[in-house]
């Protein structure tokens, strides 16, 4: 029961990096300078349905033009800069820049690596955007909540959190079904540090993130 969950996971999280590449294409399009990140995320979401659908098929056939296509999406809308440092928690103070950066970028080809079959296997009913959002305090920041129905009629709720920078909203966190991706991946890393004796470049290059959908209640 527990691999099962592992597995799905997996598929819900391509799921969500699909949906990250969206957001960048809203707002290029979008009437408004100011369009808010719930307004953001819901036309992502809804331009989610229309291009997966009905393309499976394809992109099973040519995993490298999906990896390639979400590659080249994801710098607009995702802050990996922020990300990276945010997971590498207390080492990112004595990292260099080239460490630093060559993180963010691992981190980032892990997860499409990783993830980005199940774009193609993950099967769900509805991807929805609530009504009601909490407001957030402060002007720079902001969360999204929705909610993922897979075909066995499982809910899983996420969040996203958003970091306003150069006037743009970019994504910086999703929580998924009560897991902080965030914390989990910074737990991960802090980890990987002490596997390998605080050795930067061996825990970057032997950087592999999992989660399992079971592990819950990590905390924001």
């Amino acid at each position: 029961m527990r691999a099962h969950s592992t597995f799905s996971f997996h598929w819900l999280l391509a799921l969500l990096l699909w949906a990250l590449i969206l957001p960048a294409q809203a707002q290029a399009q979008a009437d408004t300078p100011h369009q808010s990140p719930e307004e953001l995320i819901r036309e992502s979401i809804d331009d989610l349905m229309g291009k997966i659908e009905g393309r499976r098929g394809y992109f099973s056939e040519n995993i490298d033009e999906l990896k390639t296509l979400v590659d080249d999406s994801l710098d607009d809308v995702a802050d990996f800069r922020y990300i990276g440092a945010s997971v590498m928690g207390r080492y990112f103070r004595n990292a260099s820049p080239e460490q630093r950066s060559r993180f963010a970028d691992v981190f980032r080809q892990t997860l499409i690596d990783t993830y980005v079959k199940g774009l193609v296997t993950f099967d769900y009913q509805e991807v929805r955007v609530l009504d009601q959002q909490q407001d957030s305090r402060q002007p720079d920041q902001a969360s999204v909540d929705m909610e993922v129905v897979a075909e066995d009629g499982t809910v899983y709720p996420v969040s996203y959190s958003l970091r306003l920078s150069d006037d743009q909203w970019k994504v910086v966190n999703v929580i998924v079904n009560g897991i902080n991706l965030g914390l989990t991946f910074r737990n991960q890393f802090d980890q990987a540090m002490r596997d390998n004796d605080r050795d930067y470049d061996a825990a970057i290059s032997g950087w592999s993130p999992d989660v399992d959908v079971s592990d819950q209640g990590q905390g924001t």
